[in-house]
């Protein structure tokens, strides 16, 4: 990993401003979803990426059904008659 030598204070309420070079490089845009893990006594920040609710893959298109997002395939195998 590389540090960017930026340091930022949590506040009283649990935030932590993640700073606007780096949402600009890495496309966090207000409303985007961040995925959390923690690895040790690290914790990692993910640009959020949207999964078939059937096969949990990342796929880039998905079709939605009511609010839900399925693959192609899931889709497919779904509407096979």
């Amino acid at each position: 990993m590389k540090s960017t030598g930026i340091i930022r204070r949590i506040d009283e309420l649990g935030r932590l401003v993640i700073p606007k070079e780096i949402r600009r490089v890495y496309g966090l845009d207000t409303g985007v979803g961040v995925d959390i893990y923690t690895d040790g006594d690290m914790v990692i920040l993910e640009k959020h990426k949207e999964t078939c609710a059937f096969c949990n893959e990342h796929k880039e298109e998905f079709h939605d059904f009511k609010g839900v997002k399925i693959c192609n395939e899931c889709y497919n195998e779904l509407t096979k008659k």
